[in-house]
């Protein structure tokens, strides 16, 4: 099958769409489908995460572990930041995430990889980031454990900035040289931004 007629099939495949809210790629819209834990992170959330940020995303190298719709690191790079590794354990939401960059010219800054990501924040790390996005699924206790994977295994650039979304039911664990920055909250989600503080 040709690229081109296996990037139309992903593109029949998308059931909906999220539209970025700012920078150069401000009114794209990212095509995604129905997966299991596949949340979307709401526009005003994604908002107030983003003024939150304010002037720190240009330059920043991004990790999103549960990447899901890609909505947070595709935002991000269309506010400059450098680049963005996704992390995806779906198949079809991780090729509809390639599609995505490939269709907005950004797939030179931003890598996908398929996988279960603790499995990889378990080995030591590849990539240094100074922007992460911890959303992983809810009802499954994984943002505590991915949090100490990325303090252990040398994810984090000695400032980096994490944010966090949780369920209020079920508020996660994080290392103690994170310090909190903001915190908000709408319906069941918590959303935190943290900054790591290099350990002593």
């Amino acid at each position: 099958m040709s690229k081109h007629s296996s990037s139309h099939r992903r593109q029949r495949s998308a059931t909906g769409r999220v539209r970025l809210i700012g920078g150069r790629l401000k009114r794209s819209q990212l095509d995604v489908i129905d997966s299991p834990g596949l949340r979307p992170t709401p526009d005003r959330v994604r908002e107030t995460l983003f003024n939150w940020l304010s002037f720190d995303v240009p330059g920043k190298r991004v990790l999103d572990p549960f990447a899901g719709t890609g909505a947070l690191a595709f935002e991000a790079i269309s506010r400059g930041a450098s680049d963005a590794w996704l992390i995806e354990q779906q198949p079809k939401v991780a090729a509809l995430l390639e599609h995505n960059a490939e269709r907005l010219k950004v797939a030179d800054q931003l890598k996908v990889t398929k996988g279960d990501a603790l499995a990889l924040l378990a080995a030591p790390a590849s990539y240094r980031a100074g922007l992460v996005f911890l959303d992983p699924p809810f009802h499954h206790g994984l943002a505590s454990s991915a949090a100490q994977l990325l303090e252990d295994h040398g994810w984090l650039e000695d400032e980096a900035l994490i944010y966090l979304e949780c369920e209020s039911s079920q508020p996660a664990q994080v290392p103690d040289n994170w310090t909190q920055l903001r915190c908000t909250q709408a319906g069941e989600s918590m959303a935190f931004l943290y900054q790591r503080q290099p350990s002593s």
